[in-house]
């Protein structure tokens, strides 16, 4: 197995230790009300080393109940050479309060927090996002975030997501 592989895949388990064990801890101090998931929309990545950004489309499922969101990911700070494609991203959302129902357009606002991927050919990452400001919100890995490409990318992730009415 060559070098780049390796610290790839050294990489990629820092991220699953990580992801994992801040969803380990979330789940002591949340309760679980449904699942995000997010499109990068194809064409909109921009990557500038230190900054990457790309547009999103989200849907979030709370028991039924269907919200749709779009808005921008990315990188803020941190270390971003990839070039990829597909990109698919699943969080768990957990709310700081014992109020189950979201609604309204809830997770509206910024998430900021780690972001680790890998790609070479098909490519696997992890984030997990707190909620900034008024939001009460976390976004956990819900499964790893998939991509076709190349290169590897890590630092200061975002999401910013707003109503898509």
């Amino acid at each position: 197995m060559n070098k780049s592989i390796k610290r790839i895949s050294h990489l990629f388990c820092i991220a699953l230790v990580a992801g994992f064990c801040q969803t380990a801890i979330a789940d002591t101090h949340g309760l679980e009300i449904g699942v995000l998931k997010c499109s990068v929309v194809p064409g909109s990545r921009v990557n500038l080393l230190i900054r990457s950004t790309a547009d999103v489309v989200c849907e979030f499922n709370n028991s039924g109940t269907i919200e749709k969101y779009k808005g921008e990911t990315g990188i803020g700070l941190g270390l971003d050479l990839s070039f990829k494609s597909d990109e698919q991203i699943g969080f768990t959302v957990i709310s700081a309060s014992s109020d189950t129902s979201a609604g309204s357009y809830a997770l509206a606002g910024k998430y900021v927090g780690g972001e680790l991927s890998a790609a070479a050919g098909v490519g696997l990452g992890a984030k997990a996002l707190v909620g900034v400001g008024e939001t009460s919100f976390s976004l956990q890995p819900l499964a790893l975030e998939s991509s076709k490409g190349i290169g590897v990318s890590g630092g200061l992730g975002f999401l910013y997501i707003e109503a898509d009415k």
